[in-house]
C-alpha cells in the first residue's frame, strides 16, 4: 500500500474511533497523526515534539500525550518500552513485520525484517484472529559493547598481572635484605 492510501486509511479509522467515542475531532490530531504516519520507525515523545516543531506545527505537550493515548486506544501507534525508563512508539500499520534487537548493555535498539514466522499449520491454529502485523523482542548483547567488555577485561588482567609482578619485585628484594 502507497503511503498516500496508508495515511488515508487511517485518516479514516481515526475518524470512526473518534466518532464512536465522541472525542473532538481537532486539526491538531490529525496533524500529529498524519506526522507519525509520514515517517517511520521508532520515535519518543521529545523527538516526536521536536520534529512537529521543526516542520513548524506549533502543539503542546499536553495534547501530544493525549493524542498519544487515543492512537493508542485505536491500535494505529504502538508503545514499546524496550527497558529504559522512556517509552518509545511506533506506527501500527505500514511496518514490515519485524523483530527488535535490543541491548542489554547500551539499550541500542535495531530492527531486523521477518519473513512470515507462522506456517500453513500455525495460521490455522490462529482461527477467528486476523494478524496485522507482529514483532519480537531479542535481548542481548551487541558487536560493539562485547567487544568494549572483552577489552576492558583484558585490561584489568594486564593490570593485575602488572601488580603481581611489580609486588613480586619487591618481595624478591625484601628477601634479598
Amino acid at each position: 500500500m502507497d503511503n498516500a492510501k496508508l495515511r488515508k486509511q487511517v485518516k479514516d479509522e481515526f475518524m470512526e474511533y473518534l466518532t464512536l467515542h465522541k472525542y473532538r475531532k481537532t486539526p491538531e490530531r490529525f496533524a500529529i497523526l498524519d506526522h507519525i504516519y509520514s515517517t517511520k520507525g521508532h520515535f519518543d515523545m521529545d523527538s516526536l515534539y521536536k520534529s512537529m516543531i521543526d516542520v513548524n506545527f506549533r502543539v503542546s505537550r499536553a495534547t501530544l500525550y493525549n493524542t498519544i493515548e487515543l492512537l493508542l486506544d485505536c491500535g494505529l501507534v504502538v508503545k514499546h518500552q524496550f527497558g529504559s525508563n522512556v517509552s518509545t512508539y511506533e506506527r501500527a500499520y505500514g511496518n514490515d513485520n519485524h523483530s527488535h534487537l535490543i541491548c542489554m548493555s547500551c539499550g541500542n535498539v535495531r530492527e531486523i525484517k521477518n519473513g512470515n514466522l507462522f506456517t500453513q499449520t500455525q495460521q490455522k491454529k490462529l482461527r477467528n484472529f486476523t494478524v496485522h502485523y507482529y514483532s519480537m523482542y531479542i535481548y542481548g548483547i551487541c558487536n560493539k559493547c562485547s567487544h568494549d567488555k572483552k577489552m576492558e577485561m583484558e585490561k584489568l588482567v594486564r593490570e593485575s598481572n602488572d601488580e603481581k609482578s611489580s609486588a613480586n619485585n619487591t618481595d624478591k628484594k625484601q628477601d634479598k635484605k
